[in-house]
């Protein structure tokens, strides 16, 4: 059975990759299996429908044969068991991957978001000011540990994996700002990830989704 996503019929990023179904696309690019895409506007994430599939109201969640998933590192995990091609076969290498899936959504990405949310939900605070600097420290400090793994190589760990699908897409999200131009290996880095075929094709999706609902507004 074909697998079923879900992705935001209203993406606040304006399909620019951003939103957390890109991971799931891109995964599924990368071992070459179709996949079916259901648009859910908010209101329809808080229904008992899509609650049922995500207990928290969010995007993704991925439905196949019978299961319902949640939560990006889940369903990467899942596909990856399912399809070579996202995990090495060799049991120390595979476990080290995972480790760096963790890594990218518990370690790295937290952060992040919280400089996203201070942004849009806090700007008009009184302490926003004293607060940003506060959190950007945190953002550089994970950025030099990572700079300093990563150092020259090509990929996190060895050949590529889920984990760098993770990584990279969450260090996209820091994007517009200046944090990552410290460690230009770490833009590099992002760029090679770009640059992939199975990349673009999720990109040009999760995009076509906007472009389409752009053309509808202007033809109404």
């Amino acid at each position: 059975m074909t697998p079923t996503i879900t992705a935001f019929a209203n993406s606040p990023d304006e399909g620019q990759g951003q939103a957390r179904d890109m991971r799931v696309r891109w995964a599924l690019e990368e071992v070459g299996a179709a996949y079916d895409v259901r648009l859910v506007t908010f209101a329809e994430m808080k229904a008992p429908e899509h609650l049922a599939l995500h207990p928290f109201g969010q995007i993704p969640t991925y439905e196949e044969d019978g299961l319902a998933l949640f939560e990006t590192g889940a369903i990467l995990l899942h596909i990856a068991g399912r399809h070579p091609g996202l995990l090495p076969a060799d049991p120390h290498a595979k476990a080290r991957a995972i480790a760096w899936m963790f890594a990218a959504l518990n370690t790295v990405e937290p952060p992040i978001v919280e400089h996203e949310a201070a942004g849009y939900l806090e700007g008009d605070k009184p302490w926003h000011a004293e607060r940003m600097p506060i959190v950007e420290a945190r953002i550089a400090t994970r950025l030099a540990q990572l700079a300093a793994h990563l150092g020259e190589a090509e990929w996190i760990d060895g050949a590529f994996s889920a984990a760098d699908i993770l990584m990279i897409t969450v260090l996209r999200r820091l994007e517009g700002s200046n944090l990552l131009a410290a460690h230009p290996n770490l833009l590099a880095y992002v760029a090679r990830g770009e640059a992939r075929p199975t990349y673009q094709r999720a990109f040009a999706d999760q995009l076509a989704v906007f472009e389409g609902r752009d053309q509808s507004a202007e033809a109404d």
